[in-house]
């Protein structure tokens, strides 16, 4: 009898993740499985998050950040003025999404929800976070994930809060 292995090549931060939560279910359920609209709603706002949000944080980083420290040249303003638009735009359309439901899905957390903390946190922290604020409900939801406890001691741990 042999035995095979596939070696599959993740590119995407939203996949990994996905393929963890599922191989080890344990705790709260972040996907919702077993209900064809509510995962459509999930794969959409997982979508929305990395094509959009992540987008333009990561512009925003790279530019503002990365390009100084790793000495490569000056920041394409131009760029930042786009990815804080497209931020801007992003914020907004969830904002009306927040303002009829908890979470982005709906009232259940999931894993679209979590995908947003790395990069808000690091937006929130500088400049940017006027931008959260303007939106009532993305400022309500965003805060409830900072505070949640898994949240807040990865955060620590990893010397992000002071």
């Amino acid at each position: 009898m042999s035995t095979s292995r596939v070696l599959v090549t993740l590119l995407e931060k939203g996949e990994i993740f996905i393929c963890l939560v599922r191989k080890y279910p344990f705790g709260k359920k972040l996907i919702p499985e077993g209900d064809d609209e509510a995962y459509g709603r999930f794969e959409q706002a997982c979508s929305i998050e990395q094509s959009y949000f992540a987008a333009a944080a990561e512009t925003i980083g790279t530019e503002l950040v990365i390009k100084p420290m790793k000495g490569l040249g000056l920041p394409d303003e131009i760029r930042v003025a786009q990815a804080e638009k497209d931020l801007d735009t992003v914020l907004a359309v969830d904002d009306k999404i927040l303002a009829s439901q908890k979470y982005l899905t709906g009232n259940e957390l999931t894993l679209a929800d979590l995908f947003h903390l790395p990069n808000g946190a690091a937006l929130k922290a500088d400049k940017w976070k006027e931008v959260f604020e303007r939106y009532p409900n993305v400022d309500r939801w965003f805060k409830e994930l900072q505070e949640r406890d898994s949240w807040v001691k990865a955060a620590t741990e990893a010397g992000t809060i002071p």
